[in-house]
C-alpha cells in the first residue's frame, strides 16, 4: 500500500510549484490564457503525485525526483512547442526551460516529501526464496 501521507504531501508541493510556475509565466507580458495556466499548474501537480505513488528505486531520492520531473514534463515542453512566437523566448529555449523547471521542481518536490517532512518512499519487504 502507498503512503497516504507521502502522496498528499508529494501532491500539495506539486501544486504549490504549479503555482510558482504559473507565477513566472504570468510575469510576461500579455499574461497567461486560462487553459495554459491550468496546463502549467495541473502539470506541476502531477510531478507531485507521479513522485508520491512512485516504487521506482534510482539510487537516491534526488535522482528519483528529478527523473520524474523529466518525465512528466516532457507533455508540457512539447505543448510549449505551439505557442506563439515571443520576442522574449524561441520555441526551443522554452521546450528546454520547461524540461529543467520540471526537474528543478521534482528535485524540491522530492526534498520536502522524504527529507523535510520524513515522508519517505517505502520500501517493499523482500521474499526470501528456497
Amino acid at each position: 500500500m502507498k503512503s497516504g501521507k507521502r502522496v498528499t504531501i508529494a501532491t500539495i508541493s506539486g501544486v504549490l510549484f504549479g503555482l510558482v510556475c504559473y507565477g513566472l509565466a504570468s510575469s510576461s507580458p500579455g499574461g497567461v490564457p486560462n487553459p495554459v495556466a491550468w496546463q502549467l499548474i495541473t502539470s506541476r501537480a502531477l510531478i507531485g503525485f507521479g513522485i508520491g505513488i512512485s516504487h521506482l528505486r534510482m539510487g537516491h531520492w534526488s535522482i528519483h525526483g528529478m527523473v520524474m520531473g523529466l518525465l512528466f514534463s516532457i507533455p508540457l515542453a512539447f505543448s510549449g512547442l505551439m505557442a506563439p512566437d515571443s520576442p522574449e523566448f524561441s520555441k526551443s529555449s522554452m521546450f528546454i526551460w520547461t524540461i529543467v523547471l520540471g526537474m528543478i521542481y521534482g528535485f524540491l518536490t522530492e526534498l520536502i516529501t522524504s527529507v523535510l517532512l520524513k515522508a519517505r518512499m517505502e520500501t517493499q519487504p523482500t521474499v526470501a526464496t528456497a
